[in-house]
């Protein structure tokens, strides 16, 4: 029996001394991140259009906890726990893990963190934290531009580890989901620190043994002018509808407008049912960025690029003369103009007084692919490369286009007659607002195209130094 002992005594001792010893020291030690806090937003002119504040947290770890259901109910008896506040825990719980912290109440008043705090011993599992929330000062003005943050789901949890930034979020809870906020998530975040902690047996912490201090993300500075965004939202009323401003000198975006807007503050601790409902079965659709993924026939818009292709391609010189009798004949199909004809019209005077029947037989003249050929480096159809997330391309047809797109052999070929209506930007066309503000600012800008942004500069919080983003030419 005492070879035994010995035996097992020298296997632990010398076998396993290793292992055992990190395992004793992992005991000993934790390892608790310390998240840095996030960086601001600023429009080009300094106005805070996202910042940080303070409030204290409610939180329950469910693994920890006696049954949930009846902690709840205890707990609602210290401090106000409203409905609202049970379906949000509800649905976070279902996205998390058990072993996470989630919050039951935020903004707790001091009076309820002294009555909390009195009768913690009863709550095993419960706690209360420190923490900080964003806020958007001008609640619906910019608000796709600007986006929001939101508790991270478990496919940004995958993401995040397939990048190999696990590390970094370690401790984070929230993320940015859109817009700004989501596009500039890495220089927004900042650098989690570290603290190294010697704790009881009970898992209390001791004393700390090392730490390394969180570096706070950058602040952003944009190229919005809010006062501008906020005129042109007003003009805009209950309508519904996009707007954007470009600098066609560099191609910062001064304004990028969708109506109707949405408060973002809403999705800060997790959007409630009911706003949700209100946001997400709307006619009016207000989650929506009509400036970026709206697809709309340009109409008139379109024509003066109609005649800029017309004289790089030599299709037609500025003064020669069109007759416009109101309408436009072709393939036995009458294409209608304005009512009683305008004349003879040049180039210019088909531009003024906008007159379909020039740019219905420029059309036919030029043909659909040379339109598509000449159209395509304007970003008609393309996607602009606008640093913000979810752009779409929209169409700017072809014969390969009609090719690719149709599945029925008689559907694929393309019909002389569907030329017609292009060039007055009528037909298959289906453009965003952000191209057609692309093109209008290359139009003005003598042909140099830049690709339109809204990151301005980048400001260090712990320097301070601000750093402009230069960008090039496109």
């Amino acid at each position: 029996a005492f070879c035994l002992i010995v035996a097992r005594l020298l296997f632990l001792q010398v076998v396993r001394h290793e292992d055992l010893a990190a395992q004793a020291e992992s005991n000993r030690t934790a390892v608790v991140p310390i998240v840095p806090n996030r960086g601001l937003i600023l429009d080009r002119n300094g106005v805070v259009l996202a910042t940080n504040y303070a409030a204290y947290t409610l939180e329950i770890t469910p693994s920890r906890a006696a049954p949930l259901e009846e902690t709840i109910d205890q707990l609602s008896k210290v401090v106000d726990i409203h409905q609202r506040d049970r379906r949000r825990f509800k649905r976070l719980l279902e996205e998390s893990r058990n072993f996470e912290s989630l919050p039951i109440r935020t903004r707790l008043t001091d009076e309820e963190v002294a009555r909390f705090a009195a009768q913690q011993y009863r709550f095993p599992g419960v706690e209360i934290k420190a923490r900080l929330f964003r806020n958007y000062p001008l609640g619906e003005i910019g608000s796709h531009a600007i986006g929001y943050i939101g508790r991270i789901n478990q496919n940004e949890k995958q993401r995040i580890q397939d990048a190999d930034d696990e590390a970094n979020y370690r401790g984070t809870e929230y993320i940015g989901k859109l817009g700004v906020e989501q596009s500039f998530e890495t220089a927004l975040h900042g650098i989690t620190g570290v603290e190294q902690m010697e704790t009881s047996a009970g898992g209390r912490a001791v004393r700390k043994l090392a730490s390394r201090p969180a570096t706070p993300g950058k602040s952003v500075m944009i190229s919005l002018d809010i006062k501008l965004q906020k005129m042109v939202e007003d003009l805009f009323g209950d309508r519904r509808g996009a707007l954007v401003a470009i600098d066609p000198r560099n191609g910062e975006v001064l304004a990028l407008v969708s109506k109707p807007t949405f408060d973002p503050n809403l999705f800060v601790e997790g959007i409630d049912v009911e706003n949700w409902t209100a946001l997400n079965e709307s006619i009016d659709k207000p989650l929506l960025n009509r400036a970026l993924r709206g697809l709309y026939p340009p109409g008139s818009t379109y024509k003066p690029f109609m005649a800029l292709a017309a004289l790089e391609l030599n299709k037609r010189s500025p003064s020669m003369i069109v007759s416009d009798p109101g309408y436009y004949n072709f393939g036995g199909r009458t294409f209608r103009s304005h009512e009683g004809g305008l004349g003879a019209l040049d180039m210019h005077r088909a531009i003024q007084f906008s007159s379909n029947t020039y740019f219905y037989s420029l059309a036919v003249e030029m043909g659909v692919d040379a339109i598509h050929d000449f159209m395509k480096p304007l970003t008609f159809g393309q996607t602009t490369g606008i640093d913000l997330n979810g752009e779409v391309r929209g169409t700017l047809p072809s014969t390969e286009w009609k090719r690719n797109t149709y599945k029925r052999p008689e559907m694929k070929r393309w019909f002389p007659g569907e030329t017609v209506s292009l060039g007055i930007g009528q037909g298959y066309n289906n453009f965003t607002m952000l191209q057609l503000a692309v093109a209008q600012a290359t139009l003005a800008n003598g042909g140099t195209r830049y690709t339109p942004h809204l990151i301005k500069a980048v400001k260090d919080t712990v320097t301070g130094e601000l750093s402009p983003v230069p960008q090039p030419p496109g």
